[in-house]
């Protein structure tokens, strides 16, 4: 008998390479977006960049002889509010994603994605990494506006130093997954805005600027039972070198959690089939 000469089917490329590299593609794509759209980052900056000002020069006097039980002296209150200002800044940074994801699902590049030869995760992934370097920048930026006005971290040691930068990278993931899956799910940049303002909302009624024992006992409940408060007293004792308690454990299953819940709510928003 003849053998068959039959032409071998071109190898398939490996999955792993092919993900890695259109994720990398995807986040160029989104960078690139960023650097040519700077105004929405930018406003969404604004809010703890003013809060920031605000409370220190207008009320920082105050608020330090309260918390510090002495003296008006506002580098009390700096010490205090620059941690929670750090993860309120995240949060208003992946408002950003979800306007971002909801305008690509709005304006059919999606639609696009999934008729060309692109790993489906890949999109996701693009916007994820992206959101989170424009976090860790923008904690940057706002941490420098903090030093200049005052704001020191000189007992915290490096290993400290180390996990404070850890934790917000979590934290970061964690909301970044969640404002995908609010931009996946709005049917427009507008909705895809208001309905990621939680994101902003919480840390006004967590430990960020008042402890929790000075507020309302019915409104107690509210702000220690969500996941910026023990971020934020996790974040304060790293920076200033005093003791976390259980707040870093619950720190930690609070991201891990949202980032779960955000992802598997994500991908399968993004899997399902267009209407």
């Amino acid at each position: 008998m003849r053998a068959s000469l039959a032409p071998a089917a071109p190898a398939r490329p490996a999955r792993f390479p092919l993900a890695v590299r259109d994720s990398s593609t995807m986040l160029r794509r989104n960078l690139l977006h960023v650097r040519r759209y700077p105004s929405l980052t930018l406003n969404l900056l604004l809010t703890p960049v003013m809060l920031l000002l605000l409370f220190v020069y207008i009320f920082g006097d105050t608020m330090s002889a309260g918390i510090g039980g002495g003296g008006a002296d506002r580098s009390e209150y700096i010490a205090y509010l620059v941690p929670g200002l750090l993860l309120m800044t995240i949060g208003s940074t992946t408002i950003g994603s979800a306007v971002s994801v909801a305008m690509d699902m709005n304006e059919g590049i999606i639609a696009r994605f999934r008729t060309m030869a692109v790993h489906r995760g890949s999109v996701l992934i693009g916007h994820v990494v992206g959101s989170v370097l424009q976090c860790v920048m923008s904690v940057v930026l706002v941490g420098a506006v903090a030093v200049a006005i005052g704001f020191r971290s000189t007992d915290a040691t490096v290993l400290e130093w180390i996990a404070a930068l850890g934790l917000l990278v979590l934290f970061s993931l964690a909301l970044t997954w969640i404002a995908v899956g609010m931009g996946l799910v709005s049917p427009n940049a507008e909705a895809a805005s208001n309905n990621a303002m939680p994101l902003i909302f919480l840390p006004l009624i967590s430990s960020a600027f008042v402890p929790v024992d000075a507020m309302p006992g019915w409104f107690q409940p509210l702000a220690e039972y969500q996941p910026f408060t023990p971020a934020i007293e996790t974040l304060r004792g790293l920076l200033l070198g005093s003791g976390i308690g259980h707040n870093g454990w619950l720190a930690v299953a609070w991201c891990l959690g949202l980032a779960v819940l955000g992802s598997v709510w994500s991908r399968s928003l993004f899997n399902r089939d267009p209407k």
